[in-house]
């Protein structure tokens, strides 16, 4: 078998605990970069981050690729690229499908319950699932910004979104947090009156990311001088063409 080639990692900090999972002896990763889950909420914001880390690690003639682990993300990738080096990420449209293992496993389940809302250890920390400590940290950090009035109505207005779902979902790799955050994710449950399933993950797609090989079917890869862009089908991302960004 092949040596990994050696990467730089682009990572959101979802996956952080994930990621130590499969990375022990991982020499070839040369430099990782980690940002925070909260640009998730700018994706165009993101993009630019994102395209600078990726122009900076450009430059470096030690590594083979550009590993990003992100899916689309609201399109929050879309459009990025390099001049010497390829860029490959999960054909995701989102980190479910990662968690998850596929695509595939992602839609199948989302077929089998369309009310779930599924969550992570990162997502949890991050108090970004339904639950009171969501609306705690809302009011917390919309109280910053708006006035009380406003704070409410925003909130309201992600409660009101909570009612499409029926379903605590909670993914399991096999992290060390990973019962402590299952049983947080059954106290949110209780609290919304939502059903609690407790789903084993899949990690195959995250260490094969970090490892290779990279398939066509699992992983798009952007060859130098293209950019990400998203493809409306079961495949999710294609190449094109580098446009200049608005």
């Amino acid at each position: 078998m092949k040596p990994p080639l050696p990467i730089a990692l682009l990572i959101c900090d979802v996956f952080e605990q994930e990621l130590a999972l499969v990375t022990t002896g991982a020499s070839h990763i040369i430099e990782q970069r980690v940002f925070e889950i909260a640009l998730h909420d700018r994706p165009e914001v993101m993009r630019g981050i994102l395209q600078q880390a990726v122009t900076e690690l450009d430059a470096r003639d030690d590594i083979a690729a550009i590993v990003l682990l992100y899916g689309l993300c609201g399109l929050g990738t879309v459009g990025l690229h390099a001049q010497r080096h390829p860029l490959v990420i999960p054909r995701a449209h989102d980190c479910r499908a990662v968690f998850l293992g596929s695509k595939e496993e992602f839609a199948r389940r989302q077929d089998a319950c369309p009310g779930c809302y599924y969550y992570t250890p990162g997502w949890n920390l991050a108090r970004r699932v339904p639950g009171p400590d969501r609306v705690e940290f809302l009011k917390e950090s919309l109280s910053e910004r708006f006035d009380p009035e406003d704070v409410e109505f925003l909130i309201d207005s992600e409660r009101e979104m909570w009612r499409s779902y029926d379903t605590a979902a909670f993914i399991d790799l096999g992290t060390a947090a990973a019962a402590r955050e299952a049983g947080y994710t059954r106290d949110c449950a209780t609290e919304l009156g939502w059903n609690f399933e407790h789903i084993q993950g899949d990690i195959g797609l995250l260490h094969d990311l970090i490892w290779g090989p990279w398939d066509d079917e699992r992983f798009q890869t952007v060859p130098p001088g293209w950019q990400l862009g998203h493809c409306p089908d079961a495949a999710i991302m294609r190449v094109e063409p580098i446009k200049s960004q608005p």
